[in-house]
């Protein structure tokens, strides 16, 4: 006779499953030893995920695997043909999301990050875009709706950097980052709203940096970029709120990436004498906290930033 068990959502947003099993005596093992397992009665196991290594427990011989965090979720991942943003796409991949991420051109360095991304068993298509152009944004996410049948995150990671003086500043060089790395997270927001309105839900993740919680020198277009991309969260996290909508903004330090690599070694070295940790970050720790916000982990956590910087801007 079969009795059921419930995996009951507790502290870490885990969603209630049932899974039908042989009534033994509450024998079991856990195939990862960083999980505690509480056995209440013999109908009912809540289990406190301390730090998700595999999500399978051995049950004398049948095996049960638990529901990924972003199981049946769609993402939309910009700028994600590389560095931080294959990371991210990569990342929310891997805990059951589909992917559905943009670059200026499709190129083969983008397909192979699709390959990579569907190696991990999820569906994934890449999208040529100009992030920065209003109605080939709304094309863009009208197909992707299309194709996935919704959308329940949005990632706007595309930016790009024209670094230099004030003084000197071109107001090309201006026109350039303010509309790549702020009109671009406003277009793909404003073509998401509808849809995630009518779903009654959905997550916002601004990819901000230090320099705009902090400003930085010889980086005025950039630093306000990046800023304007805080404010622009903070105020869809009011906005939408109502509607089920999250909207936060993560703001990275020094993160190793193939920019970063370019630098020489004392370079590297006066960078990281100012990181508390003494050290870069990588892209995966970025994609982490990517993970946190975009999944029910962070069910009530909307329009906040989050640095991810060693202690930097501490």
């Amino acid at each position: 006779m079969h009795k059921s068990v419930h995996f009951m959502q507790h502290f870490y947003g885990f969603r209630k499953k049932e899974l039908s099993l042989q009534p033994k005596k509450n024998n079991y093992q856990h195939e990862s030893s960083k999980k505690t397992i509480v056995v209440y009665s013999s109908k009912t196991i809540l289990i406190h995920y301390k730090l998700i290594v595999s999500r399978c427990i051995q049950f004398k011989n049948k095996t049960t695997y638990f529901m990924k965090l972003l199981e049946g979720k769609v993402a939309i991942v910009t700028g994600a043909a590389r560095g931080i943003g294959k990371a991210i796409a990569l990342k929310l991949a891997s805990e059951g999301a589909d992917i559905a991420f943009t670059d200026l051109n499709i190129d083969e360095n983008a397909l192979n990050t699709q390959k990579e991304i569907e190696a991990l068993g999820v569906k994934a298509k890449g999208y040529a875009s100009n992030a920065a152009n209003f109605d080939e944004t709304h094309t863009v996410v009208a197909e992707i709706a299309k194709e996935f049948g919704h959308i329940d995150v949005l990632v706007n990671n595309a930016g790009i950097t024209k670094d230099g003086l004030m003084m000197r500043m071109s107001e090309g060089q201006w026109d350039a980052v303010i509309n790549v790395n702020l009109k671009s997270a406003f277009n793909f927001i404003h073509a998401v709203t509808p849809i995630m309105m009518k779903q009654k839900g959905g997550s916002i993740i601004n990819m901000s940096s230090v320099v705009g919680v902090s400003g930085n020198a010889g980086q005025s277009n950039y630093s306000a970029s990046k800023a304007g991309m805080i404010g622009l969260a903070k105020s869809v996290a009011k906005e939408l709120g109502s509607r089920g909508i999250r909207a936060n903004a993560i703001a990275p330090g020094f993160i190793e990436t193939e920019m970063t690599h370019a630098l020489t070694e004392e370079q590297r070295a006066k960078w990281n004498e100012t990181i508390p940790l003494r050290r870069g970050g990588s892209p995966d720790e970025v994609a982490k906290v990517t993970l946190f916000l975009a999944s029910d982990l962070s069910s009530y956590v909307s329009g906040q930033v989050i640095n991810v910087c060693g202690g930097m801007n501490t």
